[in-house]
């Protein structure tokens, strides 16, 4: 056999190995067996149910169900019953609603559990019993302990402000914080004037969110180190066709590998065009898409492990817009152009990476999934493009005052940008009143040392090699985007589907079901869309509805105090 050539390297430690399972693609697979294959090659259970037949009827039921949270009743998708109980009571309202501490509220609706708020998570179903079990932890902890604790011993005055939510406020907690008296024509910080506006304050959660990212990007980092340092080292020795006892490297390597050059290439087109973007529309230095390169050099290793292993998300836009705070504040545009480009950039390697792993899976050339990558996501660049460009053009005031527009991606990311444009010394500099929270990102690299060390010193001790603090901590820094309630019943559809369900029910239907549940959400969505809510046809307004916030507790936003601040 000849020697294989070089190939794009993560391939050889993200792509090869068959350890590193990519749990996303395993609905996919399913699916694509179920309706390509005309024998259901699964050991007959004592269901006699086929596989399609299963895949159908699941489809149905939830198109069917998703009726009653997506427009019926759309308190199902944020049922805090204990707070229903009392809703006028404000502290009842902190600790069982929803969107508060989540004590006792679950949501019956699939689409919010996986999807809801930006989630990362996905199916619950997909990911590993370990990786739940890692997740729920961190959740109590960091949900449950420490921002109760945070919260009503008034720390950072945090009484103030709601206990949960993503929003900014002056230091008085009356008023949300009107960025625009402090941001110039140009979209540069003032500094005089927010001298006068008074600093930026958040929410308990909000400033604990940014803390346990701090520590998820430095921990994720020795933990690779730590527990899959040999094993990298070791896939740089190894290639396609000497991996023993891995069928899809042995089917895999019979085809041409996509060369090498092929992916510089395309990487010098891409990095030249984005030099070129950054230099002629002043969006920033285009000397600092090197400092972006480095990151993700550093970085897309590790974070391909975790999301290969967990189907999560490490929140490396934190770190990117430390860096922007710290090299280019005051400026709106840059700031917002570095996180653009080095957040954007390694999801999308790790999207590509992700399908690489399907292509392994399916035996289909890596040449051939090559150009269909490419051309697929030029086409879709194109596309997307075009379709903003015409909206932004075509509708007056869009993203602004225009009510029956809303760009929920645009006011997420800039209120995830705002405090770069300020300066990481308005926030976290020596007088800064975050200044502490800088302590995570030694904290994040110092905990997973302790738990290796101990998984050496005591081997037979086999829960310690499931303690995954990247895990544990990537979860709940998405709070407050993501509402707790979401990460607690995202947990317990895992459990039921890891603990409860019996075994044989797991190895054949279960994949099916996770699919299924998508599909079946999905086409109800369009549905509703097109027939109703596109006609703005609402429902008669009852119950069910929910309320202003759909989870029956109104109170829950309000502060310690029982204000609620105004814009």
């Amino acid at each position: 056999m000849k020697p294989m050539p070089r190939v794009c390297i993560m391939r050889r430690f993200l792509v090869w190995p068959s350890q590193l399972i990519w749990v996303f693609n395993l609905p996919f697979i399913a699916v694509y067996r179920t309706l390509h294959e005309k024998i259901d090659s699964l050991p007959e259970s004592q269901w006699k149910l086929s596989r399609l037949r299963f895949f159908i009827i699941v489809c149905l039921c939830q198109f069917v169900y998703y009726w009653f949270p997506g427009y019926i009743m759309p308190v199902l998708s944020a049922f805090s019953w204990m707070c229903m109980i009392k809703p006028n009571n404000i502290l009842l309202s902190q600790i069982t609603g929803l969107s508060g501490l989540s004590v006792g509220s679950f949501q019956f609706d699939w689409n919010s559990i996986t999807t809801s708020g930006g989630a990362p998570f996905g199916s619950p179903i997909i990911v590993p019993r370990w990786a739940i079990v890692n997740i729920f932890v961190g959740f109590v902890i960091s949900v449950w302990i420490v921002i109760p604790i945070g919260y009503y011993s008034n720390s950072l005055d945090a009484k103030l402000f709601p206990i949960n939510d993503n929003n900014y406020y002056t230091k008085n907690g009356s008023n949300f914080y009107n960025f625009s008296t402090v941001i110039d024509q140009d979209i540069h910080f003032n500094l005089t004037a927010y001298n006068i506006s008074g600093p930026i304050r958040m929410t308990i959660s909000h400033a604990i969110s940014y803390g346990l990212a701090f520590a998820c990007v430095s921990s994720v980092i020795v933990h690779t180190f730590l527990y899959h340092g040999k094993d990298i080292i070791q896939q740089f020795h190894t290639s396609l066709a000497n991996r023993e006892h891995d069928i899809h490297c042995t089917l895999m390597a019979k085809y041409p590998e996509a060369p090498e050059w092929w992916y510089l290439i395309l990487f010098i087109i891409n990095f030249v065009l984005a030099i070129i973007a950054c230099y002629i529309g002043k969006f920033m230095p285009w000397y600092y898409l090197f400092l972006i390169i480095l990151l993700l050099f550093i970085f897309i290793l590790p974070i391909g492990i975790v999301a290969a292993n967990t189907n999560q998300t490490i929140p490396i836009y934190v770190l990117s817009e430390f860096v922007a705070g710290a090299i280019m504040h005051g400026n709106l545009i840059a700031a917002a152009t570095f996180r653009t480009y080095s957040f954007n950039t390694l999801f999308q390697a790790v999207t590509f990476i992700n399908y690489l792993k399907l292509s392994h899976y399916m035996k289909i050339p890596p040449r051939t999934i090559f150009i269909a990558q490419v051309v697929g996501t030029c086409v879709s660049a194109i596309v997307s493009y075009s379709i903003t460009d015409h909206f932004l053009n075509t509708v007056h005031n869009m993203c602004t005052t225009n009510g029956d527009w809303t760009c929920v991606q645009t006011i997420s990311f800039y209120n995830k940008s705002i405090w770069t444009i300020i300066g990481l010394n308005t926030m976290f500099g020596k007088t800064g009143i975050y200044r502490n929270i800088l302590w995570c990102f030694l904290l994040g690299a110092v905990l997973p040392i302790p738990f290796w060390l101990l998984s050496k010193k005591y081997p037979y001790v086999k829960w310690l090699n499931y303690v995954h603090i990247p895990v544990m901590l990537s979860a709940v820094s998405q709070l407050p985007y993501i509402p707790p309630g979401n990460i607690l019943s995202w947990v317990l559809v895992g459990f039921i589907f890891k603990v409860v369900i019996r075994k044989w029910w797991l190895d054949r239907y279960a994949l099916l079901f996770s699919a299924a549940m998508d599909a079946g959400v999905g086409i109800c969505i369009i549905f509703i869309y097109f027939i109703l809510t596109n006609k703005n046809i609402l429902f008669p307004k009852w119950w069910g509805l929910g309320g202003i916030y759909t989870d029956g507790c109104p109170l829950s936003h309000k502060n310690y105090y029982g204000y609620i601040p105004s814009s």
